[in-house]
């Protein structure tokens, strides 16, 4: 059938039958279909939706368009976390090699920013030489070696995937169920993960800015993962305001050593980390209930053995060798910092989190076409949370910035995502619901 008709099809709001996806994502490999056909069965698919089967023949499309790892000579659980895309969202960087410490595998598949979230790919590349781009025999020798590697998707591993989803970020078809679920298990499928945890981000900074979207993509991705055979669970995590101190990608890469190093940790961002940690643990079977995962996590961050694996993993992926000890070394600096302070004093009432991402963009370091280049340095530090209290003396945020328009737009986007109460506000734990 012609991609047209596929198209025409869906657009009409008839149910595409297994052959037709098959056939359509197939010829996304074969070249026989276009940027501008993409786009329309993209915006199709947004506008009408698909059905459980439809999304499972997709997602199973998508991942046969390439490789599929296998992992049978392998003796640990190989396990692996996603997430839904957030605002200062440097979960990845942590987990992990946290996870390695604890004697799992954990061969990571991660993205880029994606309309106003930021990338785990993107903040990897802050790191001079480190190899996003890994070929196979090297992704599957790290991970054999030091436990886990964290890269972006190669050219084998689910390319139909990696072709919509430049797609998707520039024609306003991001925010759509079925895509959101076939773009994430594509690549983990891919991947031939036997464990995987979700977080669902849900508030205005993420993609599912509602409880009950949220909760539908969080079950249509544990319907498809274990119907494919990974054991998924999911858990549905607070994005009404940035996750951590630092908003940005170079900025984001010296929180994550931080929080390994037991330094400057924030607690909502701890909280996720262990968390999502913790579900895995105890569903691949390394720890019995939730304590015993508590304690081991505990360890493998006090003994300084997360650390390690992290640095492990950058050397073994081409970065420094001695990153981890002289980073600020390494990772590039903006020309400018300067603090943004408040209108009035007061609390941290509420926070649009979307906002903070759409200047992250305006900074350079997020994207507003397909292969734009970043810019790796920019972004915010010492970012206050919903409850803080700021004033003259403790500002909003500290952006890293290249030249004075930068910091007027940025101080403008601030300002406006930002609400002050006079009356304090409580802290809200980022855990919102566990579904298994």
């Amino acid at each position: 059938m012609l991609p047209q008709e596929i198209i025409r099809r869906k657009r009409n709001k008839e149910v595409l039958s297994g052959s037709e996806i098959r056939e359509f994502i197939a010829g996304i490999g074969k070249h026989t279909v276009d940027d501008t056909q993409i786009a329309a069965m993209t915006m199709a698919i947004f506008l009408n939706g698909m059905n459980r089967r439809e999304t499972i023949d997709l997602t199973l499309a998508m991942r046969d368009s390439g490789e599929v790892l296998h992992w049978d000579d392998y003796d640990k659980p190989i396990v692996d976390k996603h997430s839904s895309g957030g605002v200062g969202d440097k979960v990845s960087l942590m987990l992990a090699p946290m996870l390695a410490a604890c004697d799992v595998y954990v061969p990571m598949i991660a993205g880029r920013g994606l309309g106003h979230t930021g990338g785990t790919v993107d903040k990897l590349e802050s790191i001079p030489g480190y190899n996003t781009q890994a070929d196979n025999t090297l992704f599957r020798r790290t991970v054999k070696e030091i436990g886990c590697a964290i890269i972006g998707q190669t050219g084998n591993l689910a390319p139909a995937d990696k072709k919509i989803y430049a797609i998707r970020d520039v024609c306003g078809t991001v925010e759509s169920i079925p895509l959101i679920t076939a773009s994430i298990l594509s690549k983990k499928l891919a991947a031939g993960l036997e464990y995987l945890v979700m977080d669902l981000k849900c508030g205005n900074g993420a993609f599912m800015q509602n409880f009950a979207d949220a909760k539908a993509l969080a079950q249509s991705i544990i319907e498809v993962a274990n119907g494919a055979g990974t054991k998924t669970c999911a858990v549905i995590t607070d994005m009404n305001q940035v996750l951590g101190a630092a908003v940005g990608n170079a900025v984001e890469i010296n929180e994550a050593l931080e929080y390994l190093q037991n330094r400057n940790i924030n607690p909502r961002l701890d909280t996720v980390t262990k968390a999502l940690c913790t579900e895995l643990l105890i569903s691949c079977g390394r720890c019995s209930d939730k304590d015993a995962a508590a304690q081991l996590i505990d360890k493998v961050l006090n003994s300084g053995k997360a650390l390690e694996k992290f640095a492990q993993m950058v050397a073994a992926l081409g970065g420094p060798t001695d990153f981890v000890e002289h980073s600020n070394r390494y990772l590039p600096q903006a020309a400018h910092t300067k603090p943004i302070y408040a209108q009035k004093s007061g609390y941290i009432g509420a926070m649009n989190a979307r906002t903070v991402g759409l200047s992250i963009v305006e900074l350079g370091g997020g994207r507003s076409m397909p292969m734009q280049k970043l810019d790796l340095a920019t972004g915010y530090t010492e970012f206050a949370q919903i409850g803080d209290y700021v004033d003259a003396s403790t500002p909003l945020a500290i952006v890293h910035y290249q030249d004075e328009a930068q910091f007027a737009r940025a101080q403008q986007y601030l300002l406006e995502a930002i609400n002050i109460s006079d009356t304090p506000v409580e802290k809200n734990n980022p855990i919102i619901l566990t579904l298994v």
